[in-house]
């Protein structure tokens, strides 16, 4: 072998098991297959994970989906990591397209953790050089990695796809909480529509229990675009959907990038207040998580273009012109 090919970087697509289909889906973007990997759990609930090549000198990029049964994922991550720095790979990448833990990224009384920041310690621990994800709960959380973070955002596909669909209807984009203007800011000058917002009140002893309140902006009559991050178990998106629909709301479009579709979210965003659903694959859609309304569209060819960048030592930031 020549010492200029003994020196080309070679890159690896690793996959947990938790969403394999999209990591098979990024690999063959990328002209490549993801690497053999033998994984399972012992009869106790340990994981054992095994590559079964050489990842010698690679450039590797492990990709894992945060869904339902998180705490056995993230384990299962941080020993691909860990497996990947012990067999002396050059440069490992964390690819969570949807973070664990964003939503604890502060202490909201006393006597809690920050799990977002111990997520991130532990990648680092466990040999991540770099972390990749999509649309992080607050941006913030890119400050708690000691390394490189690529924050990608699905708004271009997701505004892409609502705006030719949709493009005869007269749009208002609507944040469904104060958190969510800046973003929602940005729907709206992509779509060339106002903006309208739902102030909601959230009882902090009472988790996933969302009552929306008054609404800021004109929506009667209209078209209305709902945007948030994630749907967990639909109460804040149906909640602010009835507020809508109440105040003269032609239709409600919901779109958000994580689909957790934790219970009853199916029930609720089925139930006639939402008129349609878009979400991307980031976390898999399992057959009981499929309703009439839903559309899935693929971040796949987002992260494949992410991974390429990394890997040539490019600009991420170029995928999202004018909001880098």
């Amino acid at each position: 072998m020549s010492i200029l090919a003994s020196n080309q970087k070679r890159m690896v697509i690793v996959s947990g098991r938790a969403h394999t289909t999209l990591a098979a889906e990024v690999a063959e973007l990328l002209n490549t297959n993801v690497l053999p990997t033998t994984a399972y759990d012992f009869a106790n609930g340990e994981t054992f994970v095994r590559y079964e090549e050489s990842v010698r000198g690679v450039d590797a990029f492990v990709i894992q989906s945060h869904a339902a049964g998180i705490n056995n994922w993230v384990m299962e991550q941080l020993l691909m990591c860990d497996a990947l720095k012990r067999a002396s790979a050059k440069r490992i990448t964390v690819v969570a397209p949807f973070f664990p833990y964003a939503r604890q990224d502060k202490k909201h009384k006393g006597r809690e953790p920050i799990s977002a920041r111990l997520m991130t310690d532990l990648f680092k621990a466990a040999g991540a050089d770099r972390l990749m994800s999509v649309d992080l709960h607050t941006p913030q959380i890119q400050g708690f990695f000691d390394g490189p973070v690529d924050h990608l955002w699905a708004l271009p596909l997701l505004a892409d796809y609502i705006g030719g669909k949709y493009a005869t209807d007269e749009l208002t984009v609507v944040s469904p909480d104060s958190g969510r203007v800046r973003v929602a800011d940005i729907w709206a000058e992509r779509l060339g529509s106002p903006l309208a917002i739902i102030h909601k009140r959230r009882d902090p002893d009472k988790p996933n229990q969302v009552e929306a309140h008054e609404l800021v902006g004109d929506v009667a009559g209209r078209t209305c675009i709902l945007v948030d991050d994630m749907i967990d178990t639909g109460g804040t998106i149906v909640a602010a959907a009835k507020a809508l629909k109440a105040n003269g709301a032609k239709r409600v479009i919901v779109a958000a990038t994580h689909a957790v579709f934790s219970n009853p979210a199916v029930e609720r965003l089925s139930s006639g207040a939402v008129d349609e659903v878009v979400v991307t694959n980031t976390l898999p859609i399992t057959p009981e998580k499929e309703f009439e309304q839903l559309t899935v569209l693929s971040i796949a060819p987002l992260i494949a273009e992410a991974i390429r960048a990394v890997f040539d030592d490019d600009s991420v930031a170029k995928l999202f012109p004018g909001h880098a």
